[in-house]
């Protein structure tokens, strides 16, 4: 069978995160395989450069960007695109990407990251606490509660965005829609007929780690240090854990917090070692005992454990949302009350005096990859994908 044309359509962040990870992952797996890939990318850098009538037009150009449409319709018919994949559409690739498909007569397929489709702050969280209230009331309670960067008016955008094109049936202009956890595709079925949504999960090539059984004295946390990632309930819990170290990898807006905290209470087990390019997070990920995934929202799927999966390094993670998906307790990880530091505490102590439970945990952790995380399944699974959706479209 002849390989696909694909099309890439991703807007970049201004601070890099795990979305972008995978887009490249992406990229890179289907050129190994022989496709021919495009990329459409847009950078939320573009906006500084704007003057202040791009600035202010901006939030229309989030409902539908005419730029968007008429470079993606000339990519389809320069290139001759088979297939058109879809990543972040916010803020300036705009929906606008699914017509331009659609009208060239070509199946597009939009991976679902976030829940950003239900809930206009993206993450089912105000006020660091689980809301659905835009799923089981109305999207309203995002502008009243200010849920997307705390502002009325950025909030209305995002509302008004979601509510528009579920108004005149933009969703159903996607031929299929990917999500990474069978708990996604529930959320995503309460908005998206669920034969149209399929699962592929987040994915790494392996890494080569030696046989030889080696893991350090510590616990590592990597991510974005914010209050919605549980940094306080993992501060909290070391207080109760004053002969195990902890690295943290990572900066973020909780981050003078968490040094304050961890001078006034004199922890200096804990080692905040700021920002480390990947080659080094994956070696001190490796040689960690654990890594510690202490969420206070569902999340999506955070590269990070799928990164520990493939370095055989067992994942302690708060039991909610997708984490209790990913992470099998007592199998490749530990499973805690996700807002209770103490349950958090007693479970790194488990771990830290059980050899026998670190080694079936790590061993657990590196099948699970090999089963569900590596490149060649993942592969198979897009494609299978792309294959499924790849049927007539009408053009209307």
């Amino acid at each position: 069978m002849k390989k696909q044309k694909v099309l890439i359509v991703h807007n970049y962040y201004q601070i890099p995160g795990g979305e972008d990870t995978v887009v490249d992952n992406e990229k890179n797996l289907l050129i190994e395989n022989n496709h021919d890939v495009f990329l459409y990318t847009r950078h939320n850098d573009e906006i500084k450069k704007r003057s202040m009538l791009g600035k202010l037009i901006l939030p229309l150009e989030t409902v539908f960007s005419f730029k968007t449409y008429r470079e993606v319709k000339k990519i389809i018919k320069e290139k001759n695109i088979n297939i058109v994949h879809v990543h972040n559409t916010l803020p300036l690739v705009s929906p606008s990407v699914y017509y331009a498909a659609r009208h060239s007569g070509i199946p597009v397929v939009q991976t679902v990251h976030n829940f950003r489709l239900l809930c206009p702050g993206a993450t089912f969280t105000r006020n660091n606490k689980i809301c659905e209230d835009c799923v089981k009331k109305n999207l309203y309670h995002s502008i009243k509660n200010k849920c997307y960067r705390n502002s009325i008016t950025q909030s209305f955008i995002s509302a008004f965005n979601l509510y528009f094109h579920r108004l005149i049936g933009t969703y159903k202009k996607v031929d299929g829609y990917i999500a990474l956890t069978n708990y996604n595709r529930e959320k995503l079925s309460t908005l998206i007929k669920s034969n149209n949504i399929f699962v592929k999960p987040n994915f790494m090539k392996e890494t080569l780690v030696s046989k030889k059984y080696l893991k350090e004295d510590y616990f590592i946390y990597v991510g974005r240090i914010d209050r919605l990632k549980g940094i306080e309930v993992l501060l909290q819990s070391w207080e109760k854990l004053d002969n195990m170290q902890l690295i943290i990898v990572g900066t973020g807006p909780y981050l003078e917090g968490a040094r304050k905290f961890i001078a006034n209470k004199k922890l200096n087990n804990i080692n905040l070692v700021g920002y480390k390019d990947k080659s080094e997070v994956i070696n001190l990920i490796r040689k960690a005992k654990a890594i510690i995934v202490p969420s206070q929202c569902y999340e999506g799927f955070p590269m990070t454990i799928v990164e520990s999966f493939s370095v055989g390094t067992a994942v302690i993670a708060g039991a909610i949302g997708n984490l209790e998906c990913i992470v099998e307790n007592e199998e490749n990880g530990l499973l805690f009350k996700y807002d209770d530091p103490i349950k958090l505490a007693l479970t790194v102590k488990r771990l830290n005096e059980d050899s026998e439970l670190l080694r079936k945990l790590s061993n657990g952790a590196k099948q699970y990859y090999r089963r569900d995380y590596n490149d060649e399944i993942n592969y198979k699974i897009l494609v299978n994908i792309y294959n499924k959706v790849s049927g007539d479209i009408d053009g209307n």
